[in-house]
């Protein structure tokens, strides 16, 4: 989502035990007022956590395994992705804003969240991250990659403190007519969660024209192959943040991906990014 950055890999030995359940720093009163403000809708869609329940586990699994990405349907209310979008504007929400043309990014806008997350947001990354772990766990154990993931998001996010990772990662995007973003991946230190989630709040033919969802794949000796993920307002995708394995004739290897959006050729396009990992 958010830079064009150079291909990393660091290996980062994660300890397998449970540990402490610490809720990110400063999360609190604040970001629960959120629920409400991000669209009463969300007691009638159930919890976040049920909702990631709901999904088929073995279809989205199935589906990164062979595309890296998945789309979960209808993960966010209609509401719900209008009060979000609507907190851009808010700047004391964020920690940081970032105009892409300046870095050569692409065209195009975003902030980070800062903590506390607002709860919604804050309860999506909890209850998709168990969801998503032992996908990684699984790719990381394919590709010969000693890094284990722990089972709750709390943990891992303790761990992220503890490597020096502590801004929050979580941001809202802004497009509009002429804004793209480059192909990039969302690397901010050593520690990163191999898989993110990218949820869009506005909807395509009424909101905006393009800006799809680009992935491309490249295999060794291989041309690059690109993937476009249709998504609808409210749908989301979770995908490969940089490397996954495939099966090949003489056994697994790693494709490394990249990910961006397509140019918009009108209206305003607003994407929350839900990135597991904090940053240093």
């Amino acid at each position: 989502m958010p830079s064009c950055r150079e291909d990393r890999w660091s290996a980062f030995r994660l300890p397998l035990g449970r540990g402490a359940q610490a809720r990110p720093a400063g999360s609190g009163d604040r970001g629960m007022k959120v629920q409400s403000s991000a669209g009463a809708a969300l007691q009638g869609a159930g919890s976040p956590a049920d909702r990631a329940n709901a999904f088929d586990w073995n279809r989205i699994t199935d589906d990164l395994a062979s595309q890296g990405s998945a789309v979960l349907e209808k993960l966010l209310t209609p509401d719900e992705c209008r009060g979000i979008a609507a907190f851009y504007p808010e700047d004391d929400r964020f920690r940081s804003k970032v105009v892409m043309a300046r870095h050569g990014f692409g065209r195009g806008e975003y902030k980070y969240f800062a903590y506390p997350l607002p709860g919604l947001i804050e309860a999506l990354r909890t209850a998709l991250y168990p969801r998503l772990a032992p996908i990684a766990n699984r790719w990381n154990e394919l590709m010969k990659i000693e890094t284990r993931y722990p089972d709750t998001h709390a943990e891992f996010v303790d761990l992220c403190h503890q490597a020096g990772q502590t801004r929050p990662t979580p941001l809202l995007l802004q497009y509009e007519s002429g804004d793209y973003n480059c192909l990039h991946q969302d690397l901010y230190g050593d520690l990163a969660f191999p898989l993110q989630v990218a949820a869009l709040l506005t909807e395509p033919g009424r909101d905006h024209a393009g800006g799809e969802f680009v992935l491309t794949e490249q295999r060794p000796r291989m041309q690059s192959r690109p993937e476009v993920v249709p998504l609808r307002q409210g749908d989301a995708v979770a995908f490969a943040v940089h490397h996954r394995p495939v099966q090949g004739a003489k056994g697994i290897y790693r494709v490394n991906l990249r990910h961006g959006v397509s140019r918009v050729r009108s209206g305003r396009r607003h994407t929350l990014g839900i990135i597991f990992h904090d940053a240093k």
